[in-house]
């Protein structure tokens, strides 16, 4: 028996999204509560599937199975696809497994022609509204599955309108409607170099097809790929009978959420649009009204459609996102699902309805994603400032935004992905600018309300956004924006705030994220739950206490050469280099070990009680000396300037060392404990810094940290047994000199293949392993991770090559394996043995849920990212 690929939506319900799709279970699930839904059936995500493997054919039986999916509907509904009596017009829309708001297509009023059209206006009493349909109709068939461009069919509406002296496209004539079918007609045939189908079930099946097409688009690809939603889930298609909200002043259309999805919010959150089509609403064309109006215009529509809210936000347990229509004061639901929503609002529904009874603390939890909390942890405009903003608009997404102004998404692209802060200001965005919001700061408007695609795609992606600032006129070609009697070009800086719709024409100070009493309320559920401890990477004081304030358990990474690097040290750090006997190094190392010392005393003071993990110098000593060609270049125009004999001797000594010193491949080469091999000075004195400051804190505080120190680069048994006997000298020297008695433990870093196949016999001379998975990963796949994300990587990324980024979240099949390998070994011969990560991945939610398999103890993340890392241990622990 065939595969099954059509389901009448009377067949469907809400545990089918996997087959039927978001918008499909939903429709279905409605309609099974009785709910008021158009009829329809839906075209399953396997057909898209199976259609997008096999090179865009459909399988064999999917022709068929809609048309006898059709005829059912027909009967259904008593009308005819293409029926010059009763005509049946029908939606045809997206559905996928997962929400992607405004990426992929849809086509309405199909089914209309010019055999049909004189009765659709007959049967409504109004010949206006056909024509609407029928040029509308023309607009996104020929757009959507004819790929003619859209510009051409908004020029001659925007003509028209001229011609007409009119602003909106509601004031055009039905006989003016009637003359834009006609040139609609015509540019869509002069477009295609013939004539179109006028089958409309030849039309039905290019609809179909071309929403499986629309899967793979640009933007879809953008969305995913921002999203980690997986392209093997394709979409569903929803066939249903069209409801019209443009057949006159008792007609609407319109979007609503059970809660606000910017605040979470109980209250009415919505817009609408009288005598409108629902694409009207979302895509910015015309700026909608709020909800509550729609009581004075629609009064038994607007309760009823306030009753359905209750009732499906009390079935769902979840805030919903609604679209309606209504149809000569009929409402009609089309779709209900879990509303995008901003941190801070799925922070405050989940703790409401906890409150509230209707769901418990872990159901609040997994509700959540660990990365929405990143978005809570983004500035905000500081409250002190005193510029009057030169605009206002809607509030359409909250946060701040600094930067220069941009007005196409290209661009925007291209300047965010180096690193630079720009502000997208469009008429409306499209779902076409996709990747441009994604590199975007923040998001600017003319058109739109809070319901458009700008707003929903910014609030999903924690960008903020003031869309529907009317006044505002943009000019794109010539690249400037009027507000008031003031042009701005592109390039200028302007800020905005998302959370009051107000935009300024300068750049005003940010202050640091203030998490709020829901954040602090649900990540100490998070805490309740996850049986991994988190930790951060810090190596200063101020980081030490922001991520203490973050809730982070102790340090899992303190970097001491960036304690080297300090501009203060270069010189005698430079001094040990250049040293020429063990006796000149150590007198400069003596320099070093107080400032040394001092560091760690802030640090040790900010996280007394907690351990902390202090990696000893780690970076090739050419790092700390002048580029060699400078230094070449100094020493030539020392000579050529006649220079103080003895400052020119000075500077050719520092020239020989630096040449000296070179390698082709310093990131393996001369590193690590490989230094410490030849300059064993370097970590005895690291060693006595670490406990100086330890003990120094413990008589000044009354308790000071856990020390643990951590040998970096091992790859050898022979490096790790020399280096702890180093390290526990000093160390044992240190205490008995004091006459105290200090808890400390030496460990590893594991970052080389090698180190985790030979784990085993490291384990037996290490009480912690530490994976550095940013080397692990360069050194297990053989990339630079510099080199590669300027170059190659981002290419294999798009192009599907690599699913993810490796060094932003792990390669679970190669990386992750060889963490894997280097837990199990390095227990095999130590069952005590403490195992951390303290990459960036340890603030990756993927990458936590892999560490919570592998059984690490803790993870290491940098200071912001802690609350993350929380909220991920948790999902983790919950995941097992």
């Amino acid at each position: 028996m065939s595969e099954k690929y059509i389901y009448d939506i009377s067949e469907g319900d809400a545990s089918m999204k996997a087959i039927l799709g978001g918008k499909g279970a939903g429709v279905a699930e409605m309609m099974r509560l009785g709910v008021p839904v158009p009829d329809g059936f839906t075209v399953t995500t396997a057909a898209c599937v199976e259609t997008m493997n096999n090179d865009g054919q459909w399988p064999a039986d999917l022709k068929s199975q809609i048309a006898d999916g059709l005829k059912r509907f027909e009967k259904r509904t008593g009308r005819v696809l293409g029926g010059k009596d009763k005509p049946l017009l029908v939606s045809v829309r997206s559905g996928a497994v997962v929400s992607m708001p405004g990426m992929m297509d849809t086509i309405l009023n199909l089914g209309i022609s010019d055999d049909t059209v004189d009765a659709i206006a007959a049967e409504a009493g109004n010949e206006r509204f056909a024509w609407d349909c029928y040029r509308r109709f023309i607009q996104m068939y020929g757009e959507v599955v004819e790929g003619v461009s859209s510009h051409l069919y908004e020029d001659a509406l925007t003509a028209m309108k001229a011609a007409k002296g009119v602003e909106q496209d509601t004031d055009l004539s039905a006989e003016d409607l009637r003359q834009l079918v006609a040139e609609f007609k015509k540019i869509s045939d002069e477009a295609l170099g013939g004539s179109w189908t006028t089958d409309p079930v030849e039309q039905l099946n290019r609809a179909v097809d071309a929403v499986f097409r629309s899967w793979g688009n640009p933007r879809a690809e953008v969305y995913r790929k921002a999203n980690n939603i997986s392209r093997d889930l394709g979409t569903a298609v929803n066939v249903m009978q069209m409801v019209f909200g443009n057949r006159g002043e008792t007609s609407a259309t319109g979007v609503c959420f059970t809660r606000n999805p910017s605040t979470g919010d109980k209250g009415l959150y919505g817009e609408f649009l009288v005598n409108a089509q629902g694409e009207d609403v979302v895509a910015g064309i015309r700026t909608p009204r709020h909800l509550s109006e729609m009581e004075q215009v629609l009064p038994e529509a607007y309760h009823e459609l306030l009753a359905t809210m209750k009732r499906l936000e009390d079935h769902y347990k979840d805030m919903q996102d609604l679209e309606f229509t209504i149809e000569n004061g009929k409402l009609y639901m089309l779709q209900t699902r879990n509303g995008k929503r901003t941190a801070a609002a799925a922070l405050k529904i989940a703790s409401d309805l906890v409150d509230e009874g209707v769901i418990d603390k872990t159901e609040a939890l997994r509700r959540i994603e660990p990365s929405q909390l990143d978005q809570l942890l983004h500035p905000a405009i500081d409250p002190n400032h005193s510029a009057s903003p030169v605009v206002k608009g809607l509030p359409a997404s909250p946060g701040a935004a600094v930067g220069s102004i941009v007005f196409d998404a290209d661009t925007a692209a291209s300047l965010g992905e180096r690193g630079e802060a720009v502000v997208l200001v469009r008429y409306e965005t499209t779902p076409d600018d996709i990747h441009g919001v994604l590199q975007a700061q923040g998001i600017l408007t003319a058109h739109g309300g809070m319901t458009s695609h700008a707003a929903v795609v910014a609030r999903g992606f924690g960008k903020p956004c003031v869309a529907g600032a009317t006044t505002i006129k943009i000019d794109p070609v010539a690249k400037n924006l009027v507000i008031g009697d003031r042009t701005y070009t592109e390039g200028e800086v302007i800020t905005l705030n998302g959370s009051t719709g107000e935009v300024f024409g300068e750049a005003l100070e940010l202050i640091p994220p203030r998490i709020n009493e829901d954040f602090q309320r649900v990540v100490t559920w998070a805490d309740e739950v996850r049986t991994m401890g988190v930790r951060a990477n810090a190596d200063n004081f101020d980081d030490a206490s922001k991520a203490r304030e973050l809730g982070a358990e102790g340090i899992g990474l303190c970097r001491t050469e960036h304690m080297f690097m300090a501009a203060d040290r270069l010189p005698a750090v430079r001094e040990m280099i250049l040293a020429e006997t063990p006796e000149q190094r150590a007198a400069a190392l003596e320099k070093i070990l107080p400032m040394q010392q001092n560091d760690f005393e802030g640090i040790f003071t900010a996280m007394k009680g907690l351990p902390v993990t202090v990696r000893l110098l780690d970076p090739p000593l050419h790092e700390f000396l002048p580029n060699q060609l400078d230094q070449a270049l100094k020493v030539q125009q020392m000579e050529l300037t006649g220079a103080d004999p003895q400052s020119l001797a000075a500077e050719r000594q520092t020239l020989a060392q630096v040449k000296k010193l070179h390698e082709l491949n310093p990131m393996l080469g001369t590193r690590g404990c490989r230094l410490a091999m030849l300059y064993p000075e370097i970590p005895d004195m690291q060693a006595r810094a670490i406990i100086r400051a330890a003990l120094a804190v413990l008589e000044r505080e009354g308790e000071t940290v856990g020390v643990e120190i951590m040998i970096p680069l091992v790859g050898l048994e022979t490096e790790i047994t020399t280096q702890r006997g180093i390290v526990e000298r000093a160390v044992e020297d240190e205490l008995a000199k004091a006459g105290k008695h200090l808890d400390y433990t030496v460990g590893t870093m594991i970052e080389l293949p090698r180190a985790a196949l030979v784990a085993n016999e490291i384990a037996k001379h290490a009480d912690f392993f530490s994976f550095g998975t940013n080397d692990l990963t360069q050194t297990t796949l053989g990339i630079s991770r510099d080199d590669a994300e300027n170059g190659f990587l981002s290419h294999y990324v798009m192009d599907g090559v690599m699913e993810r980024n490796p060094f932003e979240s792990i390669d679970i099949d190669g990386v992750g394996q060889v963490v894997r390998i280097g837990v199990e070994k390095g227990r095999s011969t130590n069952e005590a043995l403490k195992c951390g990560v303290c990459g960036e991945h340890g603030g990756d939610p993927d990458s936590i849920e892999f560490f919570q398999a592998v059984g690490l103890n803790y993870v290491s993340c940098s200071p912001f990212r802690v609350p993350i890392a929380r909220f991920a241990a948790a999902k983790a622990a919950m995941g097992e």
